[in-house]
């Protein structure tokens, strides 16, 4: 019987050891299984380190893991889950629940789950309205919707001036940066962009 820990994060500028710290702290992990970068739009049985986890539990093991979106992608990823690992005579730890067991403990992973996928709708709705309104008002004010000057990426030239130039004067994409004093990246996304 073996005590195993599943971490997951969403990107590789992510770490696990806030998760790591929380599950280890008793000592008694003897297994570690990781998925780094790994979005959590992908099923759980599909990440890797996921995967390898299934492929090494046995009858009587623990898995322990940070939060309840760490075993699946949505409400029903994470049930079906947690029921086939309950079935194969899995334990699933989850910090600050505690073990999850058939019945009661299912169905509170099930609410639990369903709140985080509607969360997560409610994030996504919120930062696409938000982008919406700063393009709506950045596009009418040239100010962001908080009055601020935009955050996007100056105009150092006038593109259309550049190209010009560039076409007049046949000259390379490194002379004309340097007569326009702008980085030949610049310069190739104005000609590009024609």
């Amino acid at each position: 019987m073996s005590h195993i820990a599943y971490y997951r994060v969403s990107t590789t500028g992510q770490s696990i050891e806030l998760q790591k710290a929380a599950l280890t702290q008793a000592d008694r992990i003897e297994h570690e299984f990781t998925d780094e970068g790994v979005s959590g739009s992908i099923s759980a049985a599909d990440r890797p380190g996921f995967a390898a986890m299934l492929a090494y539990v046995r009858k009587g093991d623990t898995i322990h893991v940070y939060a309840v979106d760490r075993l699946g992608r949505d409400a029903i990823d994470v049930q079906t889950t947690i029921r086939a690992l309950l079935n194969k005579g899995v334990a699933v730890e989850v910090n600050g629940l505690g073990r999850i067991g058939p019945g009661v403990g299912e169905l509170i992973v099930a609410v639990l789950a369903q709140v985080a996928d509607m969360e997560r709708a409610r994030i996504s709705e919120r930062t696409a309205s938000g982008r919406q309104l700063a393009k709506l008002t950045l596009a009418s004010t040239g100010k962001t919707h908080r009055g601020k000057e935009s955050l996007g990426r100056p105009i150092k030239a006038d593109p259309a001036l550049v190209r010009t130039w560039r076409a007049e004067n046949s000259a390379s994409i490194k002379k004309t940066s340097q007569h326009f004093k702008l980085s030949e990246s610049t310069v190739k996304r104005y000609c590009v962009c024609a």
